[in-house]
């Protein structure tokens, strides 16, 4: 078994996958209209989806507005210096909310900054497993 892709429903699909390619550095990988379905999907990720999981955004054409709920937790991605990372994001227009230092109930230096539509992001980094962690 494998983990492909992660789906995110999103209300300006330019807007995402301008944040996600060009301030998160991912690659625009494929993007499909489905006119019978009314949707259109862009997959995004840092490498080919044969052996990379990516992330799904899927735009539905007649639904403007979306609940942010409570539920969806975050995405993780690797980087290798939290604190260069905070610095090239903020380079790209992301709002880093906090900088970079220990988190809440446990010594994993991590930020917290904004994506599309004040979605809230946090870059996480020193995670012995990973280096650094940037969860979205």
């Amino acid at each position: 078994m494998k983990f492909l892709h992660t789906m995110i429903r999103v209300n300006n699909l330019d807007e995402s996958i301008k944040f996600y390619c060009d301030v998160l550095g991912m690659k625009l990988l494929r993007k499909s209209e489905y006119p019978s379905g009314k949707f259109t999907l862009a997959f995004v990720g840092y490498g080919d989806e044969g052996d990379n999981t990516v992330v799904e955004l899927t735009y539905n054409w007649d639904t403007h507005l979306y609940d942010l709920g409570n539920a969806f937790g975050h995405l993780a991605l690797g980087v290798d210096d939290i604190y260069k990372t905070c610095d090239e994001l903020r380079a790209r227009g992301a709002k880093i909310v906090r900088e970079p230092g220990p988190m809440a109930h446990g010594s994993t230096p991590h930020r917290i900054h904004r994506g599309p539509k004040r979605l809230q992001d946090r870059i996480s980094g020193s995670h012995p497993a990973y280096a650094a962690r940037v969860i979205l």
